[in-house]
């Protein structure tokens, strides 16, 4: 079957390790589902791995890509949970939690094979493409802001780096969700697209608040750490999944974030759990993620140099062709 894999791992120059080609279709095993994939899509998790984080030389070739939508053995139309091993279900309890390409073969394929216990059905109103983006950004985001920021309606949240695919996602849930959604990103087009999607405003990296806010959403890292940490109100909490521009801040600010009692907290993707609630709140709400770009896998390549240098909105699609 076509598939976009890692053949090889670079560090400095990630695409030259992608490949696009065929590859040995998933096997049936025991406790595990096969899966015609429909709609995939990209993330910044697909970089890293052809940079070695997470994926190791000697698994290769690792067809990549975590996240999908399609149809199962019995014709069920369905979502995967991109964790594999959180609740032992198919490889045992001993085996580590892993995100799917870590350890097995990915979405970016005409199939897919994963446990039983990831695969969720599909809500009617979500496209493939629609349901494809879910599982790691939109889920890494609505964690983000309902689980560990803790934020209620009418409380004010910060989104650092609108455009990206949990930061897009973090302004359109917040929103929908009666947050109050401040923004920041160095483009100005993707600050009217961030005010477009619900955001009250959008500033430039760095810009002064017209408030201190209960939550900032971050995944930039060392560019936006210190403007994060000096936008939160006194015992307000920041939240982390991403470090895009690096995880070492010139400036922690730690005095800042004892002083006034800040919580910083990690957030990785989310539970199974977590990502039924988001089906059924987008398809309870009419929330839908934000697509970019939808492209055929054989065009693969395109989307990830779109992901790699940051020119994109939302999410970026990839359809097999079976």
């Amino acid at each position: 079957m076509f598939a976009a894999y890692a053949a090889r791992i670079d560090p400095d120059q990630p695409l030259d390790g992608l490949e696009l080609g065929d590859r040995p279709a998933p096997e049936a095993r025991p406790g595990w589902s096969t899966v015609t994939v429909r709609a995939a899509s990209l993330n910044h998790h697909d970089l890293w791995s052809l940079r070695g984080v997470g994926l190791p030389q000697d698994r290769l070739p690792m067809i990549l890509g975590c996240d999908a939508a399609g149809v199962d053995q019995d014709g069920n139309e369905v979502v995967l949970h991109s964790v594999i091993g959180q609740s032992g279900h198919g490889v045992g309890p001993k085996e580590p939690r892993s995100i799917l390409t870590e350890r097995y073969q990915g979405t970016f394929a005409e199939q897919v094979t994963v446990p039983t216990w990831n695969v969720l059905p599909k809500p009617e109103g979500l496209s493939f493409a629609e349901a494809a983006c879910l599982p790691t950004a939109w889920l890494t985001a609505y964690r983000m802001l309902f689980t560990n920021a803790g934020v209620r309606p009418g409380d004010s949240v910060l989104v650092q780096g609108a455009g990206g695919g949990v930061a897009t996602a973090a302004i359109v849930l917040g929103k929908a969700a009666g947050l109050r959604v401040f923004a920041t990103s160095r483009d100005k087009a993707k600050r009217e697209r961030a005010v477009e999607l619900g955001a009250l405003e959008a500033y430039e990296p760095g810009a002064r608040l017209p408030q201190r806010v209960d939550a900032v959403i971050e995944t930039v890292g060392a560019a936006t750490w210190s403007h994060s940490v000096k936008s939160l109100r006194p015992g307000g909490t920041l939240v982390i999944s991403g470090a895009t521009s690096g995880d070492r801040p010139a400036h922690a600010e730690l005095t800042r974030i004892f002083f006034l009692e800040l919580k910083v907290v990690g957030s990785t993707m989310g539970s199974k759990d977590e990502l039924e609630d988001l089906l059924a709140f987008c398809a309870t709400t009419g929330v839908r993620p934000v697509i970019d770009e939808v492209l055929p896998l054989d065009r693969a390549r395109e989307g990830f140099q779109r992901l790699e240098s940051g020119d994109l909105f939302g999410k970026i699609v990839l359809t097999p062709t079976p």
